[in-house]
């Protein structure tokens, strides 16, 4: 036997949806069996879905994925096929993040993972352990319901390799391929052929760089399986599976994709291993020492004896998306599991006529696009969803801008400090993607409230432009900012009702990473919402964004809010003019606001740091003394507004620089925000230089 047939996966699992995970689980199955696959490998913690969390210390977890696991075990649909699959396992009282890989009712092999994520926005040391015995095995008992399908008591658990008829087999599961003793390592100097990685994450550039230099170092077949869509947080998995050959890609699965189950299946010949590895020297040397890995000998073949007609495989070109399009599908498909998981009838969004807002609804109207194209392209699930959402059995979505206007209301808010420019401006974006739009006024709400302040105090807060104090300004700008978001729930909740439609609206919240890290938002206005596409994304990026929905969709509307300086509207206006300017009112540019939030983040930069970094990288433009002025504005400004991190709405995560306080980005909401000490060293930097 020459020739391997093997598949690989990308699964949209949800979190404790056991049977859902458990149908897609089998759909995958099935598609691998029926191209001719004999080992289908499937994505971490496919079972149970990655996102449990703190569910994971729930024994109803464990005891759901081992019922999930002896439906595979027993059904015909897993015979003839070695599936790979993962799960948490209980192992002698201490839980294990695993891959529970089983042939014809038997299971060959539990293999826990080694190195755990735990950075960013992974805990996985919160719920598991680390397995850190090497090339060691132990014996596992099983519990009930899966002996009375097994007839096993117990079966291997370690880190251990299986060997068929033809190769040998190894797993790495997603950290451990940073980690500096990468289990792969030592595989490809042991191991026959054959490695495989399963994987949940998103940083897919630098994963299958990884996957192709490993098998260009050592030679070998590496199989990525990987999760896709929203399994109920913040994160997406965006798919993307692939198999490479010797340092080559020979298949690569949809990065973004409507699609729930994506099978890659490859025949690939081990002979071209064996040749590609004969003249590797280094290897071979060090791979003639390498202390033995335990075998869990399967007495079954990847190959068939008769194989010299079965064609193979040739590689292909990397296929990767620009960071704009990346903008108009992730956040799209988010939105669309979002929608279709909540059950619920669309999307509402306050739409300003400003960048943000705009760059919202045409990831909506994107979501849109994306529905139609999978729906002309025969995908059932889609179409059923859709059918679902718009309460119609007999609805097919041909035209995004048709189905826009069944989903997606938008809703601008004018008070007597918006300017005709903005409602214009929102107003014709709307009638380009098709979207539902509502003008309203908020002044009878704003004079009510503020009429309410002054009957009980007997004093009336002005405008500064109008002679007010700062405080006096700044509070009026908030009952305008928090009215928008009462009316903008009330509005989703009976818009539809008021069309004779049943169901109701999901509130979508529009403020980008930098507004959020600078605290350049009131409390509890329209940027609490349900959701926020665009929370993760940058400003700069948007206008990317923006430029390429322009281009791509022809939203000629987009011109003019490119072109309009970004604006509050929540001051007076001078000569019917928008005075108020969000940079001017910030006390810095957006671009100072990205650089500040990649050193405080992904720098790791406290205040003196990010001085003494920016003193360099702004030496044309700045002297230490206007540097140090920015610095402590913005750190100043930062600490005072941190708390209204805690109160975020939920953001799909782009950035590595999100302040998220959920999870992702873990700082004190109560600051001293003199920062006496921090200051005191840039102040004495500045005068010695």
């Amino acid at each position: 036997g020459r020739a391997v047939r093997v598949a690989t996966c990308a699964l949209n699992q949800w979190a404790l949806d056991f049977e859902g995970n458990l149908e897609r689980i089998f759909r995958s199955i099935d598609v691998a069996k029926s191209r001719g696959a004999r080992y289908r490998l499937g994505p971490e913690l496919e079972i149970c879905g990655y996102g449990c969390s703190d569910h994971y210390y729930e024994s109803d977890t464990l005891l759901h994925s081992f019922q999930v696991l002896a439906k595979l075990l027993e059904s015909p649909a897993t015979q003839d096929i070695i599936c790979d699959v993962g799960m948490p396992v209980l192992h002698r009282n201490v839980r294990y993040n695993c891959r529970v890989i089983f042939l014809n009712k038997k299971i060959l092999l539990i293999r826990p993972k080694i190195s755990l994520a735990n950075a960013g926005n992974y805990r996985e040391l919160r719920w598991f352990t680390p397995w850190n015995k090497a090339r060691h095995v132990e014996e596992h008992f099983l519990p009930r319901i899966i002996q009375e399908v097994t007839g096993q008591e117990t079966v291997p658990f370690g880190d251990a390799v299986l060997a068929t008829k033809d190769t040998c087999i190894g797993a790495e599961i997603c950290e451990e391929l940073w980690a500096p003793n990468r289990p792969e390592l030592s595989y490809s100097l042991f191991l026959g052929d054959l490695g495989f990685h399963r994987v949940k994450c998103c940083i897919l550039k630098s994963i299958f760089l990884s996957a192709c230099l490993f098998s260009f170092q050592n030679g070998g077949i590496y199989l990525l399986a990987n999760q896709k869509g929203c399994d109920g947080d913040r994160l997406y998995y965006d798919g993307c599976a692939m198999i490479s050959m010797n340092g080559e890609t020979v298949a690569q699965g949809s990065q973004f994709s409507l699609d729930d189950v994506e099978v890659l299946v490859a025949s690939l010949d081990l002979e071209d291993i064996r040749s590609y590895r004969a003249e590797i020297s280094s290897r071979n040397l060090a791979a003639s020492k390498v202390n033995p890995y335990p075998r869990v000998k399967v007495n079954f073949a990847l190959s068939c004896s008769d194989d010299v007609a079965v064609p193979t495989c040739m590689p292909i070109q990397w296929r990767h998306h620009s960071p704009e399009e990346e903008i108009s599908l992730g956040p799209a498909f988010w939105l669309w599991d979002y929608l279709r998981r909540s059950e619920q009838a669309g999307f509402l969004l306050p739409l300003s006529g400003g960048i943000d807002s705009s760059a919202t609804a045409c990831i909506v109207y994107s979501m849109c696009h994306q529905v139609c194209l999978a729906v002309k392209n025969g995908n059932a699930d889609v179409l059923a969803d859709a059918r679902k959402i718009v309460n119609d059995e007999t609805y097919v979505p041909e035209d995004p801008r048709e189905f826009c206007k069944r989903i997606f209301t938008t809703c601008y808010m004018a008070s007597e400090n918006s300017s005709q420019d903005t409602c214009n401006r929102a107003k014709l974006l709307a009638e380009q993607i098709g979207s539902y739009h509502i003008n309203l006024n908020i002044d009878t709400a704003v004079k009510a409230i503020v009429g309410i302040f002054s009957m009980v105090t007997g004093r009336t807060p002005c405008f500064s432009v109008y002679g007010g104090s700062s405080r006096e300004n700044l509070a009026l700008q908030n009952v305008q900012a928090r009215i928008r978001m009462v009316l903008a729930y009330l509005f989703a909740q009976l818009t539809l009702w008021t069309r004779g439609m049943p169901g109701g609206l999901l509130v979508l919240g529009s403020a980008n990473v930098d507004e959020s890290l600078r605290g350049y938002l009131t409390k509890y206005d329209c940027s609490s919402a349900d959701i926020n596409p665009i929370g993760g994304i940058s400003k700069t990026d948007l206008k990317n964004f923006i430029q390429y929905c322009i281009e791509n969709f022809q939203l000629t509307a987009l011109r003019s809010i490119m072109s309009a300086p970004p604006t509050a509207e929540l001051e007076p206006l001078v000569d019917g003019q928008v005075a108020q300017t969000d940079e001017a009112d910030m006390g810095m540019t957006y671009a100072e606001l990205s650089v500040y939030g990649k050193l405080r983040k992904i720098a790791k930069a406290g205040p003196y740091s990010m001085f003494c970094k920016l003193i360099n990288m702004w030496k044309e433009i700045c002297t230490p003394r206007e540097v140090a002025s920015k610095v402590k504005h913005f750190f100043r400004m930062y600490s005072i507004n941190r708390h209204k991190m805690t109160t975020l709405t939920p953001s799909y995560h782009a950035e590595n620089y999100s302040p998220d306080d959920n999870r992702f980005d873990l700082r004190p909401f109560l600051y001293n925000t003199t920062w006496s000490w921090q200051f005191r060293c840039i102040d004495e930097q500045v005068n010695a230089l």
